[in-house]
């Protein structure tokens, strides 16, 4: 669920000087691209910088990569240092700081990382920049991105002789572009060297024939996973594509004077100031591909799946709620909730309080009060119970970080509700995954107000299998659902589906991807949601609480329904969109059983 930003200038920068007073133009949308996506990244951010049309013997290309909350803040501050040392005369010549800073240029290519194996340091922090003495062979690249078959990538590679450093999906995504970007820029030259005999000339006529789409294709062809990508060859082309399923997101804005790509629309829409209708989704299996000389045309990579698999935890909990879509869902994703919520406090409407968890589940609560009182029709007691006091999120800090974090994210609103378990306290929150802030810190918090009942809804489905494609959520024990739905089979006597599961994993475990069937799915056949629901408020319920706790979840009925564009549901109903999915949650459930505590996939 990484942050990517792609910014080309489509003027000379002494347009941006003229008409908006600096040629910091593209250098202050940036900044504004990548805070505002902040959200999708805390832990490194990294900026590259092209320059069109320097002289040989000057650099072409800045890079910073920072680890860190704060790397947006640290790379900025790097830039305004770097300016406040120069003097006005070259601050306002543009020829002057191009050549002087290294960030002056007319590209700019920004990531916000969110790992999703554990893997740190500053080498794992996008932008990559694949160095080659020719420009037209050197390339930057940044994305947004889970492979799900860096097994077969890395063979497939060795095999052709090369020798990757590293087995991560981003390496290996690097040099499988690389290697066929060598390719088509040789096939190239073969063809221009009989028409001409300069080199300085034929290196130009590379350049301008150069078919991106060509070396994309046959790298892509390779891949299984989700993908945006966003990539700039050092002579100046760049170029965004997606994966033909549509499983993460990209969209984009182009007028006369720039092309703006991001991972969210309102982010453009804030930084641009235009409409929504203004800014534009890629379409799944395409790429946009921007020449030198300024010209974009799109292009199919590969058609675009008859079945779509947009991601529908982008809609419920990772995306800004800004967006206007975003916002519509995540209102009538609690909206849908009101009739279960009404049952688990048996219509008692008058002794209930209504809250939520902040801060992504506010829009949610705001849905599920419009549906309880529909559904009523008598007033609704609303309070704001509980209060985050640190903008950390919990769910995709470091495994490291979570559990201490998680005690100390949340406090209470004393007198929110009547004292002496006199009222039924219902909060709802955007997802219930691991369960750790719900039994280390909201619980014992909201128990603090002596409620009679305690209600926690989720707004999303139980996540009942790990999530290959974005989110940090690959073992299966992480999963509250998971692990309840064992302790049920364990308890009731059924032991057997648990080692039928493993034996008909291990048999197919050296199986082709596309041969591999998910039979973690029969962990949970047994079992009513209601009974898993029950299971998990039982299991994560602390001691010191002794009043009744119970779960209600929503239905991927009621999923599908607030979010009909977005089906991509396999964390929560096992139905991988690729077969690299199927491989991995084999592996993962394999690795549960046996006691290792491993990840299956990496980047």
């Amino acid at each position: 669920m990484c942050g990517i930003a792609m910014i080309r200038l489509l003027k000379p920068l002494e347009f941006y000087q003229e008409k908006y007073g600096t040629w910091q133009y593209g250098l202050q949308k940036m900044y504004l691209l990548m805070e505002k996506q902040h959200n999708r990244g805390q832990e490194g951010a990294g900026l590259a910088t092209l320059k069109l049309d320097m002289p040989p013997g000057e650099e072409y290309i800045w890079r910073e990569r920072v680890e860190g909350k704060n790397a947006i803040q640290d790379i900025f501050a790097t830039i305004n240092k770097k300016m406040s040392s120069i003097s006005e005369d070259v601050y306002n010549s543009v020829s002057k700081s191009k050549t002087e800073l290294d960030f002056a240029g007319e590209l700019y290519l920004g990531h916000l990382r969110y790992s999703t194996t554990g893997k740190s340091g500053l080498s794992y922090v996008h932008p990559f920049l694949r160095r080659h003495n020719w420009k037209n062979r050197t390339m930057v690249l940044a994305g947004n991105f889970n492979l799900t078959n860096v097994e077969e990538l890395f063979e497939h590679l060795t095999l052709k002789g090369q020798h990757p450093r590293d087995k991560g999906d981003t390496f290996l995504m690097l040099e499988s572009l690389g290697f066929q970007l060598d390719r088509e820029v040789q096939k190239e030259y073969d063809k221009i060297k009989l028409r001409y005999t300069n080199d300085i000339t034929i290196t130009q006529k590379i350049e301008e024939n150069l078919d991106i789409a060509s070396f994309i294709r046959k790298s892509e062809k390779l891949w299984d996973g989700g993908y945006t990508i966003c990539g700039m060859l050092g002579h100046g082309d760049s170029f965004v594509f997606r994966d033909p399923k549509g499983i993460r997101p990209a969209y984009y804005y182009i007028d006369d004077e720039i092309v703006v790509t991001a991972s969210e629309r309102p982010v453009i829409q804030t930084a641009m100031n235009v409409k929504e209708e203004d800014v534009k989704e890629l379409n799944p299996g395409e790429a946009m591909i921007i020449k030198k000389n300024g010209t974009i045309k799109f292009e199919t990579i590969r058609p675009a799946a008859s079945e779509l698999a947009k991601c529908s935890f982008e809609r419920i909990y990772f995306s800004r709620g800004s967006d206007i879509d975003i916002y519509k869902e995540r209102k009538r994703l609690g909206e849908s909730l009101a009739v279960p919520i009404l049952k688990a406090i048996d219509n008692d409407m008058e002794n209930t309080v209504f809250s939520f968890i902040p801060n992504t589940a506010e829009v949610a609560f705001f849905g599920m009060k419009d549906g309880i009182k529909n559904a009523t029709q008598k007033p609704i007691r609303v309070e704001k119970v509980l209060i985050k006091d640190i903008k950390l999120r919990t769910f995709i800090s470091t495994n490291d970080e979570r559990n201490d974090l998680a005690t100390h994210v949340y406090d209470v609103t004393y007198g929110s509700i009547r004292r002496g378990k006199v009222d039924n306290l219902v909060a709802i929150d955007d997802s219930i995954v691991r369960g750790t802030t719900l039994q280390q810190s909201i619980l014992k918090i909201l128990y603090r107000l002596e409620p009679k009942k305690i209600v926690i809804v989720s707004s999303s489905p139980q996540v009942r299998y790990p999530d290959y494609y974005g989110i940090d959520m690959a073992r299966m024990n992480e999963f509250c659902a998971f692990r309840a739905a064992i302790e049920l089979l364990k308890e009731s006597g059924r032991q057997a589906i648990i080692d039928e599961v493993y034996r008909k994993s291990k048999v197919q475990e050296n199986l082709p991807k596309e041969q591999v069937v998910n039979y973690v799915k029969e962990i949970y056949k047994s079992f009513a949601q209601e009974d898993i629901s029950a299971k998990i408020a039982e299991m994560l319920t602390p001691a010191e609480v002794d009043c009744p706790v119970q779960l209600v979840y929503q239905t991927i009925e009621g999923l599908h329904q607030a979010c009909p564009n977005h089906t991509g549901d396999w964390y929560f109903t096992g139905n991988y969109p690729t077969p690299g999915g199927n491989r991995l949650v084999n592996k993962a459930f394999i690795n549960y059983y046996e006691g290792n505590d491993g990840l299956t996939y990496g980047c």
